[in-house]
């Protein structure tokens, strides 16, 4: 090999050498769809949208710790507000479940996921972006933000749906029975009511086969509930993330500010509409709708035989 030949290899080897520094010098930070690991213990990986899911709970803690504290004959201060909030907050779901017995029972789960929603999603929005690690990745160096809004991450708005949609299946059992809350899905009655009236009904051969397919349609319906709470939680709050950095990007500070002001009432609004779908499913699960079948053909009969 000639001499030339090989100042040319070097050449190109030291060209590669400095893109390869050039691109590790420079510190990448974009929003990613999943949330960034920050820490490890053992196999368990603890995310910034997991830690900072923890400090909500923790703020909710002290919040709750503090008010029980303050809890006094005539309210004050704080705990007046506070007063005001829950009031105000029962009389619309008393909207909802047309019951003031339901909605204490209901109530104290469905304004504790709204408040962990909501102080989620504004703690996406706190001027904490410079506290962070920086890590090396594939793609070299990348800046990791240490909070990150737990509802940006699909993981957290998944496990709350799931959690929303279980809960409200215990909600059932608790409220009507197990048997009822497992016949709205597995409509055994349905069938079984095929012997007990074929003879004054011979339709029912028909109605019954259908209404047992009905009870495993709500099957697929509660993996929809899933799907609908946790990516339209997600897919909000991500878009909003992802809104707040670009308009950063063009002109700092004065861009964003207005962008920061909606997305302070999205968050509210995001928060609203979990809670309110959770609570309506808690009130769906709550019903006997056999009991509701009973009391309609009572009435027909009764109309019949005024008749």
């Amino acid at each position: 090999m000639s001499t030339e030949n090989t100042e040319n290899i070097k050449i190109e080897e030291n060209k590669e050498l400095t893109e390869i520094v050039g691109a590790e010098e420079k510190i990448s930070h974009e929003s990613t769809l999943y949330a960034e690991p920050i820490a490890h213990f053992g196999s368990f990986t603890v995310t910034n949208a997991l830690f900072t899911s923890w400090l909500v709970v923790i703020i909710i803690l002290v919040i709750s710790i503090l008010v029980k504290i303050s809890i006094k004959k005539i309210p004050k201060g704080i705990q007046n507000l506070f007063e005001i909030v829950i009031e105000g907050a029962e009389s619309i779901c008393d909207q909802v479940t047309n019951s003031r017995v339901i909605t204490n029972k209901a109530f104290p789960v469905v304004f504790a996921i709204f408040l962990f929603v909501l102080i989620n999603n504004w703690m996406g929005l706190l001027p904490l972006g410079g506290f962070g690690l920086i890590e090396m990745t594939e793609h070299g160096k990348a800046f990791i933000p240490i909070i990150r809004s737990g509802t940006a991450d699909v993981n957290g708005t998944l496990s709350l749906a799931v959690m929303s949609v279980i809960g409200a299946n215990i909600f059932g059992i608790v409220t009507i029975g197990l048997w009822k809350t497992i016949n709205k899905y597995v409509n055994l009655v349905a069938l079984g009511s095929i012997f007990k009236k074929i003879v004054k009904d011979p339709s029912i051969i028909l109605t019954a086969p259908v209404m047992f397919a009905i009870g495993l349609i709500e099957v697929v319906g509660e993996i929809s509930k899933i799907a609908s709470l946790s990516f339209r939680l997600f897919g909000n709050v991500f878009a909003g993330e992802v809104l707040l950095a670009s308009m950063g990007a063009i002109l700092a500070y004065a861009l964003p500010t207005p962008f920061m002001i909606l997305e302070v009432l999205v968050g509210i609004i995001q928060a609203f509409i979990f809670a309110i779908l959770t609570l309506v499913y808690y009130t769906i699960s709550s019903m006997d709708h056999d009991h509701d079948e009973s009391k309609e053909h009572s009435k027909e009969g009764e109309v019949i035989g005024a008749h």
